[in-house]
């Protein structure tokens, strides 16, 4: 069963890892993909891939902490489908620095991707959904938004403020029947998480219980259940998907 059959759905950061994975998925099961992504390069090969495998696509480079990049993407997905089901704030950029290596700057490009990134997504796609009648927005946040760590605190602050915008714009548009939920990741393997990768280790693994490290898909899975109608009753939620890691 096609469980996004005639859904359009924009993927915001899909030319690789988990928004490559969620797009491929969301086709499978019939939707309409807008894939976006700063990398050109890379989208291109992921908006071929998908078409090799029969899917639907739109592909756009898109800064998501620019309004005019947002603005240029819904203007471009209704030009395209005429309507929006589904948006996955999935881009997202990390820095390893602590409180006192962390500059203003390095501070405050995390939060523009991040945590601006989202703000302006859901402000434009809701806008979009309410003429479609309703949606659900997935917000990519992090076990990072859910738990302190050492080092990394723009990143804890950006993906904490993604955790608890999704629940406050979940309270805005639920009577427009739009679902806002955030999901939250471990450690998954991907070209991002990888960096810190030494010796073929990954120094984090020693804090997940489960005995193998999170798939980009295994996110894709999650965000196929929040994108469908089998969470029509779920908004302002987390999904957390970590193996454990958040449950010690």
């Amino acid at each position: 069963m096609k469980r996004l059959e005639n859904k359009v759905a924009i993927i915001t950061g899909a030319a690789n890892g988990q928004g490559k994975a969620e797009a491929i998925l969301f086709t499978q099961h019939g939707a309409n993909v807008v894939i976006t992504d700063i990398d050109e390069e890379s989208l291109t090969k992921t908006a071929k891939e998908i078409s090799d495998l029969g899917g639907t696509v739109l592909a756009i480079k898109h800064n998501v902490s620019t309004e005019e990049d947002w603005k240029n993407v819904i203007e471009l997905t209704i030009k395209e489908f005429g309507k929006l089901d589904i948006l996955i704030n999935n881009a997202g950029i990390l820095l390893r620095n602590s409180l006192e290596d962390t500059t203003l700057d390095e501070f405050e490009k995390i939060q523009a991707v991040n945590t601006r990134g989202t703000f302006l997504g859901m402000k434009h796609a809701a806008a979009l959904m309410k003429e479609s009648g309703g949606g659900s927005i997935i917000n990519i946040s992090s076990i990072y938004g859910l738990v302190g760590s050492k080092g990394s605190i723009a990143y804890h602050s950006s993906k904490g403020a993604i955790r608890l915008m999704t629940k406050a714009a979940a309270i805005d548009l639920s009577k427009n029947y739009i679902r806002v939920n955030s999901i939250h990741p471990g450690v998954i393997e991907t070209a991002m998480s990888n960096e810190i990768v030494k010796n073929g280790v990954h120094p984090l693994k020693v804090y997940v219980p489960w005995p193998e490290l999170g798939q980009p898909e295994d996110i894709a899975n999650g965000a196929l259940y929040l994108a469908s109608d089998e969470s029509k009753y779920v908004t302002g939620s987390e999904l957390v998907i970590d193996g454990g890691y958040s449950a010690q």
